[in-house]
């Protein structure tokens, strides 16, 4: 499906009154999810960025150099001033934008001329399918048009982006690749908790938690992680978080070790709440996609100086 880019919009879920409120951490028991929440300054507080277009110009010349070409764009977190100047530029010049319903709002820069096509892989909802996003990218191309693939985060992480480069590149055509910066560690970051603190962890693991412990899809040991002690970054998890939490402590993470969620961060929706190991499970019940979920010791917060 195409639409004109002035009719561009991403839908995205929301969560209590769009307050920038976060739960400042006490460690509660085990029993109940820690219901304590502080205002803290973020950078979501802050006044939000404008992008501007492209002048004419400039659209010509991409659109000149890049015809017939695909460009793998990483939209960021969520902030759609959080994109690379590169990736700003590129989305700014497309003739056709295939975009993931994760991609942040550029509706802003989105040339008026431009087809922007909705490929979203909603999760567990239908969505389209991969070798039809594969073709419509060569399609476009093909015809000699600049085709952007706009993705949220970065186009490599838990995406398929290679995927992607691969095909094209298959049917010889070129494909450009502008990473993005990705929500594991941006999001927290940006909620006051580094998944590196200094002096408390030296170890970090992104995992996807799409596919639940136990299942015959899984790649994840989650009894080797389960034993370790270091930053445990989870995204696409809030579905089978609970069960992800289950089978940590089952492999021997301590049920009161900190975890921290965010949903839908570093935007003006952003929303995070600091619970225990133990009561993930029953937090994720009120949280939707997306949201990133940390644990480990690094997960308390750190207020945000007023």
């Amino acid at each position: 499906m195409s639409t004109r880019a002035a009719s561009f919009t991403i839908s995205r879920h929301f969560i209590g009154n769009g307050d920038n409120l976060r739960t400042q951490p006490t460690h509660p028991p085990a029993s109940a999810p820690n219901e304590t929440e502080t205002k803290l300054k973020a950078m979501t507080d802050l006044p939000p960025v404008t992008l501007r277009p492209l002048p004419s110009e400039t659209i010509s010349d991409i659109r000149g150099q890049l015809r017939g070409t695909v460009a793998l764009v990483g939209g960021g977190p969520g902030d759609p001033g959080l994109i690379s100047y590169r990736g700003y530029q590129y989305v700014g010049a497309a003739d056709v934008i295939l975009i993931d319903h994760l991609a942040p709002d550029l509706s802003s820069i989105i040339p008026a001329d431009c087809d922007v096509i909705d490929v979203a892989k909603l999760p567990y909802r239908k969505s389209v399918a991969q070798e039809k996003i594969n073709s419509t990218l060569v399609e476009h191309a093909e015809a000699g048009q600049f085709v952007v693939r706009l993705k949220g985060g970065d186009p490599f992480i838990f995406g398929r982006g290679l995927e992607e480069q691969e095909y094209c590149e298959d049917q010889h055509v070129s494909v450009t690749v502008v990473p993005g910066i990705t929500s594991p560690i941006a999001v927290p970051e940006t909620a006051g908790v580094s998944v590196t603190q200094r002096g408390v962890t030296h170890d970090f693991t992104v995992v996807s938690g799409h596919v639940p412990p136990g299942h015959p899809k899984s790649l994840v040991n989650w009894d080797a992680l389960g034993h370790m002690r270091g930053t445990i970054c989870i995204i696409m998890g809030v579905k089978n978080g609970g069960a992800i939490a289950q089978a940590l402590m089952d492999a021997g993470r301590d049920p009161e070790t900190p975890a921290f969620v965010t949903q839908e961060g570093t935007t003006s929706n952003e929303k995070s709440i600091a619970t225990t190991l133990a009561s993930l499970g029953q937090v994720l019940e009120n949280v939707n996609p997306p949201a990133v979920i940390v644990i480990g010791d690094v997960a308390v917060p750190r207020p945000h100086a007023e």
